[in-house]
């Protein structure tokens, strides 16, 4: 069963295309994204529900659990179906539940490719990103061991997160960026001017905590009224002001349940009018 529009597509550094509509692996794991799930074969069950739903494009990160989050993609799907993009992230390091601390020194963002390789089981990587700049690496050095890695074939394309608009410009002087994370969300528009240039520049946005970890999928959000006379959700309807905001938009929503899946990826479905998008803009 499908449920994502088939002809939403956006292609990230012009030679993946993907619908614009993916999913985000980062709830795999435990409590505080750490250590394991408490039911695995859940979390394998909804990865690949994803799949057969129509997502072909996962974002993960090697902090995810650590490395939970990529084992259970790699369990639940491989090998991997033809055109499935797995975009996954290095230079967050944990200390326990909760706790991220960013390291970019470029002999360990290289060894966490590596690491991401083996434990998703790939020759090469679509899309990595640095998760945080590290503000005592040179931001030249940390993407810099990413592009030896592109040289030597273990990395297709480079994408950063969290980043500002001068960080991003900087970081597209040193490498090609094709993509681009940042916290975004319908009440939370913090990046709002790295959208506007990402969409300028045809860079992927790929906004973490696309309906801000549940509050915009509650009963009570502040898309409630409209959702209800749309006849949609309170969440779909927020993943679908997203996928109208810009043509770049790369929403991820995450979930443990597969009915929950199924719900945010029938927001692909959810069509917004002008009249539509002017209520929902005046909600920020």
């Amino acid at each position: 069963m499908t449920t994502v529009a088939p002809g939403d597509t956006f292609s990230i550094g012009g030679d993946l295309p993907v619908h614009r509509l993916g999913y985000g692996a980062m709830q795999l794991p435990g409590p505080g994204v750490w250590g394991e799930p408490a039911d695995p074969e859940n979390a394998r069950r909804v990865v690949r529900a994803a799949v057969e739903q129509g997502v072909d494009f996962i974002d993960t990160a090697d902090s995810y659990g650590p490395v939970v989050s990529e084992r259970i993609i790699a369990e639940a799907l491989h090998p991997y179906p033809e055109g499935l993009v797995i975009a996954t992230k290095a230079g967050l390091t944990r200390q326990g539940p909760g706790i991220w601390t960013p390291v970019g020194r470029p002999a360990y963002l290289k060894q966490q490719v590596e690491l991401s390789l083996r434990t998703l089981r790939l020759e090469r990587i679509d899309l990595i990103q640095l998760h945080r700049i590290d503000a005592d690496v040179p931001l030249a050095d940390q993407l810099g061991a990413f592009r030896e890695l592109q040289e030597e074939g273990k990395v297709r394309h480079i994408g950063v997160s969290e980043v500002s608009v001068a960080e991003l410009e900087e970081a597209r002087s040193i490498v090609d960026v094709v993509s681009v994370q940042n916290l975004y969300n319908l009440t939370n528009r913090q990046s709002q001017d790295v959208l506007d240039h990402a969409t300028e520049h045809g860079i992927g946005f790929i906004p973490w905590f696309p309906i801000a970890t549940g509050d915009l999928a509650a009963s009570d959000s502040p898309v409630a009224d409209i959702a209800r006379e749309l006849d949609a959700t309170p969440s779909q309807v927020a993943l679908a002001w997203l996928l109208h905001t810009s043509p770049v938009v790369l929403p991820i929503p995450g979930t443990k349940s597969v009915e929950h899946l199924a719900e945010n990826l029938g927001a692909a479905q959810v069509r917004l009018s002008d009249e539509d998008m002017a209520r929902l803009d005046a909600l920020a």
